[in-house]
């Protein structure tokens, strides 16, 4: 994996779910190579409050757990999220779990013991989908979804964090509306968000692009043109 998929990879958060606590902290301390912010559970519930309340990029999880198995929690994230990647682990290859990772939209599993290559083949998966790809958003404005740059006839367009996490959230739920709390909850995070202060910022936004990609909800949220 080469060093600028490497850096990208650390600003992603990432989810790990195993109640084998010798596995967990093995897969964790992994993980924490790659990435910055690397979130553990033990459980599929404490997993789905950390998953609410960080909203990771990537979850790891395993099947066989107790109260809750791997494949309830996925059903419950799956409800109303597709985009997130999931990578299960399992000690099984039985073919009633593979009907139920394909029905749930699994982006890869790994059979354990899970060992390093094993993970980088799991992570080159989520690179290929989510890193590897310049979008069109219209016309001749586009977003490289590996740098998060914008980039409109060949020049790039410089934008904040919260800028380049806003367009991209907008473009992978292109045909949802982004709710005013889902904002909120992703992009101020432990901050409150104001009215002024979200339509300051969507203003200030719109300014720096050469073609307005951004459509307004009245009293819902926004979503892509």
């Amino acid at each position: 994996m080469n060093e600028n998929l490497l850096e990208e990879l650390k600003n992603i958060p990432i989810l790990c779910v195993e109640d084998e606590d010798g596995i967990r902290k093995v897969i964790v301390d992994t993980l924490k190579y790659y990435f910055n912010d690397v979130y553990e559970a033990s459980n599929a519930e404490d997993a789905y409050e950390i998953y609410e309340e960080y909203k990771p990029k990537i979850i790891i999880s395993d099947i066989q757990m107790k109260k809750i198995n791997g494949i309830e929690f996925v059903k419950k994230i799956r409800k109303n999220d597709q985009n997130t990647t999931i990578i299960m682990l399992t000690a099984y290859s039985n073919e009633e779990y593979l009907m139920d990772l394909i029905n749930l939209n699994i982006n890869h599993y790994i059979l354990k013991p899970l060992n390093h290559k094993k993970l980088i083949e799991a992570l080159g998966k989520y690179i290929d989908k989510n890193m590897n790809q310049k979008v069109c958003l219209k016309d001749e404005l586009f977003l490289d979804l590996s740098s998060r740059a914008l980039i409109y006839k060949d020049e790039i367009i410089p934008l904040r964090k919260r800028e380049k996490d806003f367009l991209q959230m907008l473009f992978e739920n292109k045909n949802q509306i982004i709710t005013y709390d889902r904002i909120e909850s992703e992009l101020w995070l432990d901050r409150f968000m104001t009215t002024h202060a979200l339509k300051s910022f969507i203003k200030e936004l719109r300014g720096k692009l050469p073609i307005n990609v951004i459509k307004n909800v009245p009293q819902e949220g926004y979503t892509l043109l």
